[in-house]
């Protein structure tokens, strides 16, 4: 299976010098790719992505949406530790909340605050805090980079082909 994972090497200065981070994830993208997904409360949609073998602080998650609805839709982060099976430990001990909002956007939530820190292979998702009938916001998707994976009915699932264009700026720890 051919996985497209994006590494993209930034540097920004602080007060203590220059920090590196880096992009995992797959490529943010914008246009006519996307995939619509149904709104329902404890359903998750995320990605696989490869935080390398040492540790790294997750600091941004960030991707792609069109929400044609008419209010904005919550939802809370998980981060679970991936064997490429199963979900294991959920490394998110505190709610981290988020909104997609109405029109074309790209999301972003920082994760800094909560700390978290991991390494090897993570799951990433986004889980769905309550029911929404009328709206099904189409995500930036990509082909061939690592397919998709959803928690519906109690149960996950992966997407073969097509991936979200989640990803996540992280810094070594």
């Amino acid at each position: 299976m051919l996985m497209i994972a994006v590494l993209v090497m930034t540097v920004t200065g602080n007060a203590q010098g220059q920090e590196k981070t880096k992009y995992i994830g797959n490529k943010p993208r914008e246009g006519s790719s996307n995939s619509s997904i149904n709104i329902i409360k404890g359903e998750q949609h995320g990605i696989m992505m490869k935080a390398g073998s040492k540790p790294v602080q997750l600091l941004n998650l960030n991707f792609g949406v069109d929400h044609p609805g008419s209010k904005k839709l919550r939802f809370k982060v998980n981060v679970y530790e991936f064997n490429g099976i199963l979900s294991g430990e959920n490394f998110v001990k505190e709610v981290i909340t988020g909104e997609i909002p109405t029109g074309k956007s790209r999301v972003n939530v920082d994760l800094r605050p909560y700390n978290l820190i991991v390494k090897r292979k993570i799951l990433v998702t986004i889980e769905w805090l309550e029911t929404v009938n009328d709206a099904n916001p189409h995500f930036a998707i990509g082909i061939l980079n690592g397919g998709s994976y959803e928690f519906t009915g109690g149960k996950w699932k992966r997407i073969p082909v097509v991936g979200f264009d989640f990803n996540i700026t992280v810094k070594k720890v």
